[in-house]
């Protein structure tokens, strides 16, 4: 049996500075998000779909569905607005009633200009119901290093089941 480790072996305080963090700013990003559920260029994959049951109210036929998705990130609505990055994650149906819930763990991949290659991540529920939706940022990578904060979500353009795609708009608050 291996002796015992002590406490001070295992972890150190450190300052910020240490690990090249300065002192904490605030960053505003604006975006959209194209979700493509049909024709050539899906982006939103059904993984798993609700069991049929005749207790999930008709409204909310999502409860249990799991997507996985890997959506553009655009400067604007249009998709063909200049490409900044992607969205990739896992969608939850988690609402049995008719408020229409997700849980989402989704990564922001940022892939333009002093952004590149760094990530924020967004964990939490996506009440889609509601008009704008608040979820947290719970951390990131790169020069999101330690983030926190907040996305402010709304639908800019309803799913349209003609060309399969809903646009969302993205207002992220940052600290890091």
């Amino acid at each position: 049996m291996a002796a015992a480790t002590s406490q001070s072996s295992i972890g150190r305080t450190m300052s910020k500075e240490d690990i090249g963090l300065k002192t904490e700013k605030l960053t505003h990003f604006h975006f959209f998000i194209h979700v493509i559920i049909s024709g050539p260029n899906i982006d939103d994959v059904i993984v798993v779909l609700p069991p049929p049951t005749s207790t999930t109210p008709a409204a909310n036929a999502f409860f249990g569905r799991v997507d996985v998705l890997d959506t553009p990130l655009t400067i604007g609505p249009n998709i063909s607005s200049d490409r900044i990055g992607s969205m990739q994650g896992v969608v939850a149906g988690t609402s049995p009633v008719e408020e229409l819930a997700y849980f989402m763990e989704v990564t922001f991949v940022f892939t333009e200009g002093k952004y590149n290659g760094s990530t924020l991540v967004i964990l939490g529920r996506n009440q889609a119901t509601m008009k704008v939706r608040e979820l947290p940022i719970v951390g990131g990578t790169g020069i999101f290093r330690f983030a926190r904060g907040y996305a402010l979500t709304r639908t800019y353009s309803p799913f349209d089941p003609k060309t399969g795609t809903a646009i969302h708009e993205y207002n992220l608050f940052i600290t890091n």
